[in-house]
């Protein structure tokens, strides 16, 4: 026996899944039923949970759908592929073994399409599995002669219950098949979206909409009156007095003081905006969030920093880049809180509008326009020339004005002069607020329409990319041709035909900090797995641990080691009270190998979904229950299991 004590395999405690929900793409509905399914309905599911590795999922459905009636060559050849996929004859229990004999039975094939045709080389290689004088070349041109969809079917689901020199011909083009299909339908270009939620719509903050009191409309409109009817008394003495010249001065001020008030309220404006501006990008004093650690707002604020991290400008340190942002990535990260935490949307399906906002302000630096604001609200020289010298003709005009006035009928004058001065101090104030409120609130919804028009475009442009997000059949086709892959590994390393594996299992867990999606009512998909694989030959068992990066289909042995089935002290399946399992297998040294094969359950069931069905989907398609049978009766019966399933298989 090889020593497995390099064979252990650590559980990632600190898994990235502990109370996170991960990617359900609810939009889906491959494995969920109708309330009253007919059985036709009921066979399309069975169908589906076959084509994403749910085999006894699918055999149930497929089943009850043929019992029920729908007896099609189509549903005859799914059900023998259901209940024969990825197991051996001496698995099967006296009740399968049945099931299968009736499934076999000559009932009249009804049609003469491509279904008809697989079931037909679905029959024929059943009955030549235990016949060594079958010619194993006219069976090979037959499967060859298959319809591709028939033909993958068949390879992918028949291989392990094939025995002899049929079992070794079907392997080889199972894994000739495997080799050619596992990176096509762009794999490496597509497997990542799989695992992206749908975008949910852009967000902003609306502009504030514009408030003035009425008090101020009191003001602006009581006080223009009495400006403007003292203004008029001032003129109609100096026409009285007969103070020409005065009151031609006094026309120049009017103008003056009009463009004076019009240029000064765009430079105040201007001086406003900028200031304001300022404050909110400028660099925030360093304090502690007050945000829970697992909250919304922490989880936005890792977004904001892990982008900003990220996407750094060509040419500039990360330290200099996030201290010169740091104000502008606290407005952002304020905003996005703001109009998304009453949603109860998670924060991946708008992470995409982080990323485009982080990549517009990186875009911004190295175009040097983050900051052009501040030239743009910049008051150019003619309206600060037009300002003083419109203020300036409006003072020098008006005293003039005044001290003529004042010589015809001083008291008279004066009173009208004191007037003038209030009411036009208090009807400047209330009307400067007034126009710079309005346009504050112009401005703002420029910004608000520019922002929202780049990011309904960005938005667009992101769901576009996922629209070929790849199905949850073609995720788990891709993976079982790596376990071919890995399989056919293992057996060039111990020079072992396929002919010589007794049996052979895998186990699929997800490797640590590994992303996670599934579809509603499917299993878990990883983007990297851990791959537990079991060979069962006449001298023992190899087993091989190897890990999976499935986005870009790269598969790497890590450890291998041999025992012989006496060693074999107990196998099971841990359920811890979070909902996460583990199997575990002991040795009789005290060695275990120990893999977390489903993570805690923290999710909300979608509608359709029952409670504990995604778990059991994710436990069927990760090969555990299969690896069980398997195992569990080399722990009880050591080799003794072999001879007892072969006299079965026999039998």
């Amino acid at each position: 026996m090889t020593a497995p004590g390099t064979s252990t395999t650590n559980i990632a405690e600190d898994s990235s899944y502990v109370g996170v929900q991960g990617t359900v793409h609810g939009d889906v509905y491959t494995y969920i039923t109708p309330a009253a399914p007919s059985p036709q309905e009921r066979f399309e599911t069975g169908v589906r949970f076959l084509d994403g590795g749910g085999t006894r999922r699918a055999w149930t459905l497929i089943d009850e759908a043929v019992m029920a009636g729908y007896n099609t060559d189509r549903a005859r050849f799914y059900r023998l592929l259901a209940l024969v996929s990825g197991r051996t004859r001496r698995e099967l229990s006296k009740e399968e073994v049945a099931a299968l004999g009736n499934a076999q039975s000559r009932r009249p094939i009804t049609g003469d399409d491509e279904w008809a045709e697989g079931l037909t080389v679905v029959h024929r290689l059943l009955d030549s599995a235990q016949r060594p004088e079958a010619d194993l070349h006219v069976l090979t041109k037959e499967i060859d002669a298959l319809g591709a969809r028939q033909r993958a079917l068949i390879l992918r689901h028949m291989e392990s219950f094939l025995e002899g020199p049929l079992k070794d011909q079907v392997w080889r083009q199972a894994w000739t098949l495997a080799e050619a299909e596992r990176m096509a339908g762009g794999r490496v270009d597509r497997v990542w979206k799989f695992f992206q939620p749908s975008p949910t719509r852009p967000r902003a903050r609306e502009p504030r909409p514009v408030v003035i009191p009425p008090s101020i409309w009191v003001q602006a409109v009581a006080a223009t009156a009495v400006f403007a009817a003292a203004a008029v008394h001032i003129g109609y003495l100096l026409v009285q007095a007969g103070r020409i010249s005065a009151l031609l001065a006094y026309l120049l001020s009017v103008i003056g003081g009009f463009f004076g008030a019009r240029d000064g309220a765009e430079w105040h404006f201007r001086v406003v905006r900028r200031r304001a501006k300022d404050k909110e990008y400028r660099t925030p004093r360093q304090r502690e969030s007050n945000a829970p650690p697992g909250g919304f707002v922490r989880t936005v604020d890792r977004r904001f920093d892990y982008y900003f991290a990220k996407y750094v400008p060509r040419g500039v340190d990360r330290e200099v880049w996030l201290a010169a942002t740091a104000g502008i990535r606290r407005s952002m990260r304020d905003e996005v809180v703001e109009v998304y935490r009453e949603t109860r949307i998670g924060v991946e399906r708008f992470a995409w509008l982080i990323r485009h906002r982080v990549g517009e302000v990186k875009a911004r630096w190295e175009k040097g326009t983050l900051w052009s604001y501040r030239e743009e609200l910049a008051t150019p020289p003619t309206t600060k020339a037009v300002a003083v010298l419109g203020f300036a003709a409006l003072v020098a005009g008006g005293t003039w004005a005044i001290g003529g006035a004042v010589s015809g009928n001083p008291l008279s004058a004066a009173r009208s002069a004191l007037l003038v001065a209030a009411g036009g101090w208090i009807a400047a104030r209330a009307w400067l607020r007034i126009v710079l409120e309005r346009r504050r609130h112009a401005a703002d919804a420029l910004e608000y329409g520019q922002n929202q028009n780049a990011d309904e475009a960005a938005f667009t442009r992101w769901r576009a990319k996922l629209a070929d997000k790849p199905e949850d059949r073609e995720m788990a086709a891709w993976l079982d041709y790596d376990r071919k892959v890995l399989l056919n590994k293992a057996l060039r390393h111990y020079k072992l035909k396929m002919s010589n594996v007794i049996a052979h299992a895998f186990i699929e867990a997800p490797a640590p900090s590994s992303a996670r999606a599934r579809v509603r009512g499917g299993p878990w998909r990883y983007k990297k797995y851990q791959l537990l694989l079991f060979l069962l030959t006449a001298d023992g068992i190899r087993q091989l641990t190897a890990t999976l990066d499935v986005e870009r289909g790269l598969l790497h042995v890590r450890q291998r080691a041999n025992y012989r089935f006496e060693v074999v002290a107990a196998v099971r399946v841990n359920q811890a009270d979070d909902g996460g399992r583990t199997f575990e297998l002991t040795l009789v040294n005290g060695e275990d190998v120990r893999l977390r094969v489903l993570e805690p359950v923290m999710e909300e069931l979608q509608q359709g979904e029952i409670p504990g069905a995604v778990s059991e989907a994710t436990l069927d398609a990760s090969g555990i229950h299969h690896t069980l049978h398997i195992l569990e009766g080399i722990a009880a019966e050591g080799k003794e299991w072999i001879r007892n399933t072969d006299a079965k298989g026999a039998a």
